[in-house]
């Protein structure tokens, strides 16, 4: 089975997007999503897909979540579910599950690790959540705080979680 990994950055009411945007913009999350994606397969909703600037992440396998089959992401694979589109993963594939907030929640009992950038904030207006994170079923590997700065307008770490071994 692949490695499924599940990256996101939640405020602190664990909210995610607001009218399929990012709700922060933190110029070394974006540097961490990229340097763990690159190279690996990324498996995103439709809405997702038509929120990335450029269309298709370069140097990663995109695939793209759909119900429609008349859906067209150039540069993309598209799949009906889930399920369709890590059967199509090679064992030896490290998957990333990069949203939105529905793809997260049928993703995760499928996740291996999550790879969270939790942020010392609230959005002022969010519309998007991800889902709970139990501590019965998820334990914190590693966490790395970084204060804010110029580039950075508020506190936030990056927090890998492991699924327990139950």
């Amino acid at each position: 089975m692949s490695k499924i990994s599940i990256i996101a950055a939640v405020d602190q009411r664990m909210a995610i997007g607001f009218q399929n945007k990012l709700l922060f913009w933190l110029p070394n999350d974006l540097k961490r999503f990229k340097s763990l994606t690159t190279g690996n397969t990324i498996i995103m909703g439709r809405k997702t897909f038509e929120s990335l600037p450029k269309g298709a992440l370069p140097n990663r396998r995109n695939v793209v979540l759909s119900s429609n089959p008349a859906t067209e992401c150039p540069g993309a694979e598209v799949f009906p579910s889930l399920e369709a589109a890590l059967q199509s993963c090679r064992e030896d594939e490290h998957v990333y599950i990069i949203g939105g907030a529905s793809i997260y929640r049928q993703a995760l009992p499928f996740a291996d690790e999550l790879c969270l950038t939790e942020i010392d904030s609230t959005a002022p207006e969010a519309d998007v959540y991800f889902p709970e994170v139990s501590p019965e079923i998820w334990q914190e590997k590693s966490r790395e705080a970084h204060p804010a700065d110029e580039k950075h307008l508020c506190s936030y770490a990056f927090v890998d979680y492991v699924k327990k071994q139950l």
